[in-house]
């Protein structure tokens, strides 16, 4: 029977970090700001800005709301945007995508400061990963991965990592990140050949495939840490699940997280934690 990797532990005691700090930053004056620009009233999107704002009152950060009908327009959108971009005191940019299909994605994530991208979308943020350096912050999911692998003690270094997945938000970047704490990490994906066979050498085996329990038995070994990162609502079970076929990869692995409660307990209080420290940047 695994080791159950679960997210909340790993939260709550980020969180008490987040609290500690904040104490310390207004007690110099400074309170860590959040700007969040939503267009419509999606379930996915209020859910997630729900989870924000508890964890942003509990942490003790500002949360200024901007939230637009269907038919803004680009220009009154992309003017606010650039006004909290120029604002001192916000610390942190958060847009819920994807936006209708008028916006142009790209020229939206490179329009936000990556000092303020907090949600780590912008292009020098992804590049700061690469060069490992704080140009600005990482998505985060993918710093989810990290936290919860330092949080168990956990360490990649000269461990065989195998990422599946290399999708901007979390494949790719934590590949790199990971490969900068001096894991040796190879990323395989829906054209990789004899996957299973390269899965199931791994030590540790980040699954990020977006494909709801695609990965069974042949792809995990007894000695594995397996991280899913996958979350589907499975109609059939009716329940959450993730890329793990968890009642079968559990019996036969060494550490997993759950789907509920594993890195999706962690993203919100990351971007948090960015916030946070993007005021300290700024200090």
């Amino acid at each position: 029977m695994a080791r159950l990797l679960k997210g909340k532990i790993v939260a709550d005691a980020l969180m008490e970090k987040n609290r500690k700090t904040v104490e310390e930053l207004k007690g110099k004056g400074l309170c860590p700001t959040l700007a969040i620009f939503r267009i419509g009233e999606k379930d996915s999107d209020l859910s997630y800005e729900k989870g924000i704002n508890k964890k942003a009152e509990k942490a003790g950060i500002n949360v200024i709301r901007y939230i637009f009908d269907e038919d803004v327009s680009t220009e009154e959108f992309y003017e606010k945007l650039e006004q909290s971009n120029n604002d001192k005191n916000i610390h942190g940019i958060l847009v819920f995508r994807p936006l209708p299909e008028r916006f142009n994605d790209d020229e939206l994530r490179i329009m936000i400061k990556p000092e303020k991208d907090v949600d780590g979308c912008n292009d020098l943020s992804l590049a700061g990963i690469f060069i490992n350096k704080d140009l600005g912050f990482a998505p985060c999911t993918a710093q989810s991965v990290i936290e919860i692998l330092n949080y168990y003690d956990i360490d990649p270094k000269g461990k065989n990592v195998v990422v599946l997945g290399r999708s901007l938000v979390i494949g790719k970047p934590v590949a790199m990140m990971l490969t900068n704490l001096n894991a040796t990490v190879t990323i395989a994906h829906s054209r990789t050949e004899d996957i299973e066979k390269i899965a199931s050498n791994a030590d540790i085996l980040i699954c990020a495939t977006g494909k709801m329990e695609s990965i069974n038995r042949n792809y995990v070994n007894k000695e594995q840490t397996v991280i899913d990162v996958g979350i589907s609502w499975n109609e059939k079970k009716q329940k959450l699940c993730g890329d793990v076929l968890f009642e079968e990869v559990e019996p036969l692995v060494k550490d997993i997280t759950p789907v509920p409660g594993g890195v999706g307990s962690l993203t919100s209080c990351i971007l948090i934690s960015h916030v946070i420290e993007s005021c300290k940047r700024n200090a």
